[in-house]
């Protein structure tokens, strides 16, 4: 699920003011505070360790090649293993299967019901995360200016 922020046009106008990898820390710091909710949400009902990450899997990274550019940012909330790779059977747990089938032997081996846990966990956080990104993209944005200023006070005294 992807969330915009619009309307925003002073964050706009101060992360433009800040060099691109700059307004990018930025931006990547805030939106790591502002999904910690979820991810832990989804963590403590969930048999996954579910994180705030840029990593993808191969095949997740060529389906999300439009999610990268230049000046994005881009952050994803889900499970995990403990190494920090992809866990490649959680969408089993969250959305169920249906009754399986071995085609050789014709045994049935069971059937999954849907246990989400990302969903319930987005959803009862949505409001929040848009309301912590705008406050801590501010408080970062105030701490990089700063930051910038003592650095030009070393600099020129």
């Amino acid at each position: 699920m992807k969330l915009k922020i619009e309307g925003a046009g002073d964050i706009e106008r101060a992360l433009g003011q800040l060099a691109r990898g700059t307004a990018k820390g930025v931006g990547r710091r805030a939106m790591k505070k502002a999904l910690k909710p979820v991810a832990d949400m989804a963590d403590s009902t969930s048999p996954f360790t579910v994180k705030v990450t840029s990593k993808l899997t191969p095949r997740q990274a060529r389906g999300a090649r439009r999610d990268r550019g230049r000046s994005k940012v881009v952050l994803y909330v889900g499970p995990v293993q403990p190494d920090g790779n992809g866990a490649p059977h959680a969408h089993l747990y969250e959305f169920g299967t249906g009754p399986r089938v071995q085609t050789t032997t014709g045994r049935f081996v069971g059937a999954m019901p849907a246990r989400p846990f990302m969903r319930p966990a987005w959803d009862a956080n949505r409001a929040q995360v848009l309301a912590t990104l705008k406050r801590e993209l501010w408080n970062e944005i105030e701490k990089t200016m700063e930051r910038a200023r003592r650095k030009a006070a070393r600099a020129g005294g």
